[in-house]
């Protein structure tokens, strides 16, 4: 390598590095977006205050709004983190089938250690029937996402002639999306009852006798 490219490279990684004042707004900010997964799980989004969001991470409320202009901003925020992470686990773009369902799987068991995430799911998918909820709209692309997806991963199956008999893609689907979210509710209720990565492998294999 040459003395050019080497000064270039070090220059490169120089900017991409946060530093001084921006370091410490990027940290601040994933301050905020971490207490504000906890309170929104626990109290909603409606009962969830700013406040007290601002009280956990030790900024005043004006700081907090500095970073996130507004309650309904910093939900947006904290839901785009969630999602960040969901994808990396499950490829919505991923054309092979058996490796979306593992992919469910394994979201199913980070899950498991996440639980103020699957806390923060439950409620606000609950608060946002409403129409009027912030997150509503975001609530009904997220289905309608997961849905595409879940259902383009069982058309591959059936295309390999992987789906047990009677099994549509357009119902395991549905009923694939319907388990997750129960199972979520009910390991949220008793924490000890259930494994739901091993249940979700259980009922997957019902499905389909894809090696899972």
């Amino acid at each position: 390598m040459t003395d050019d490219v080497r000064s270039t490279s070090a220059g490169s990684a120089q900017k991409r590095r946060p530093r001084g004042s921006y370091a410490k707004s990027v940290d601040t900010q994933e301050a905020i977006l971490d207490a504000a997964l906890g309170v929104f799980a626990q109290n909603g989004f409606r009962s969830g205050s700013l406040r007290e969001i601002a009280q956990r991470v030790g900024i005043s409320e004006a700081g907090l709004l500095h970073h996130f202009e507004s309650k309904a901003r910093l939900l947006a925020a904290v839901l785009d983190r969630r999602d960040e992470l969901a994808r990396a686990i499950v490829p919505s773009t991923s054309e092979d089938g058996v490796k979306t369902l593992r992919g469910l799987i394994a979201l199913a068991r980070f899950n498991a250690s996440e639980p103020a995430v699957v806390e923060l799911f439950c409620t606000l998918s609950a608060e946002a029937t409403s129409a009027a909820h912030p997150a509503h709209a975001y609530f009904i692309r997220r289905y309608e996402t997961v849905r595409a997806t879940v259902f383009a991963a069982f058309s591959d199956l059936e295309g390999r002639g992987l789906l047990r008999s009677g099994v549509t893609p357009d119902g395991a689907s549905r009923a694939t999306i319907a388990i997750m979210d129960g199972l979520q509710i009910q390991w949220l209720l008793d924490r000890g009852l259930m494994d739901m990565a091993e249940d979700l492998h259980t009922f997957l294999g019902t499905l389909t006798s894809a090696d899972l």
